[in-house]
């Protein structure tokens, strides 16, 4: 496994991150196709197994019960905590990212996770409804306590990141050294601002989706699994935008029946053509880690990228928060969760 370093971090993690959405307990609510404690333990223990030491998850998935498990199976396995590099989030819970909503939630993401200390925290969107310098320096009092190593942001416009960063650097406080996107071959629009603002900070890219929550795994747009039944907020981000996507989907492919390889192995393979450091993936069977750990050998030719690339389209965003009471664009969302 070659390993890379989150942003000015310094931490190491693997090039592959094991996504916690996967897990936790199934519920109308949220998701219908998460698994349980036992599957969650053997896809972890695969992951370590295949020296992927870098796992995601957040306050918000399953309701704390994705944190849960993944405490438990970091336990059960008997993991040495300082193997493994946890990153959880905050922001879709009462109060946003309130400097009492942070201090709350981090002492509950701590708990549910079991360990005195996370080595990323990420801001789950932006909050326009908390004051930035609020927001900042309730960050950096965990990074100074050692509840924390690093901070991350996800999905938000470019120019909020910019004007967080600006008031850390201004004030002397920790920035944020990740930005987990949503970033893959049918959504690409984080390449005109996002990610040159993030190389600016010297921030690691995290994609979240870089499979395209599936779309990129087979040639069929539809899927009969649970997910592909019953996801509703994977339909919101993907299936307003087929006509224009499916042709890139025959392109993933052709490229991976030249190569012998699943389609999903082409999909994270661009990733890293890319300069991207570590996608998130989400496995919920132990094989799935081996699909994943594989794409690491796939070297893809300058060719081959363009050809994948070439039919690509603008899309609306989707990801970044609107502000309230505004009429999100298409593709966008204001309350919800879209990840």
């Amino acid at each position: 496994m070659r390993y890379t370093t989150l942003g000015h971090s310094g931490i190491k993690i693997s090039p592959l991150c094991l996504g916690g959405m996967s897990f936790g307990a199934p519920s109308l609510d949220f998701h219908q196709w998460t698994v349980g404690p036992d599957e969650t333990r053997a896809v972890i223990k695969r992951a370590l197994d295949r020296d992927i030491n870098f796992i995601d998850t957040a306050n918000c998935y399953s309701f704390g019960t994705s944190e849960e498990y993944i405490g438990a199976a970091l336990r059960d396995l008997g993991v040495a905590r300082e193997n493994v590099v946890l990153a959880s989030k905050v922001h879709f819970n009462e109060g946003g990212l309130s400097a009492a909503a942070i201090k709350r939630e981090i002492e509950g993401s701590l708990k549910r996770l079991g360990t005195d200390y996370l080595d990323l925290y990420i801001i789950h969107r932006f909050d326009y409804d908390t004051p930035m310098e609020e927001t900042m320096e309730a960050l950096n009092d965990l990074v100074r306590e050692g509840k924390v190593r690093a901070l991350g942001a996800s999905a938000m416009y470019a120019y909020q990141l910019h004007n967080l960063q600006d008031i850390a650097l201004a004030n002397g406080w920790a920035q944020f050294t990740s930005m987990q996107c949503h970033y893959n071959l049918l959504y690409r629009e984080d390449e005109r601002e996002m990610i040159p603002v993030c190389r600016q900070f010297d921030m690691a890219i995290t994609p979240y989706s870089p499979l395209a929550s599936g779309h990129l795994c087979r040639p069929t747009w539809e899927s009969e699994s649970t997910r592909g039944t019953t996801d509703k907020t994977m339909a919101s981000k993907y299936d307003h935008d087929r006509t224009i996507d499916m042709p890139i989907v025959e392109r993933v492919a052709k490229v991976a029946a030249d190569h012998g390889v699943a389609m999903s192995q082409v999909a994270l393979a661009w990733h890293w053509a890319r300069g991207i450091e570590s996608p998130i993936v989400g496995c919920s069977k132990p094989e799935r880690v081996d699909d994943a750990v594989a794409a690491l050998d796939l070297e893809l030719s300058d060719a081959e990228i363009d050809f994948l690339e070439e039919l690509y389209e603008p899309h609306a965003l989707v990801g970044p928060k609107g502000r309230p009471g505004e009429a999100p664009l298409a593709g966008t969302t204001n309350v919800k969760l879209t990840r």
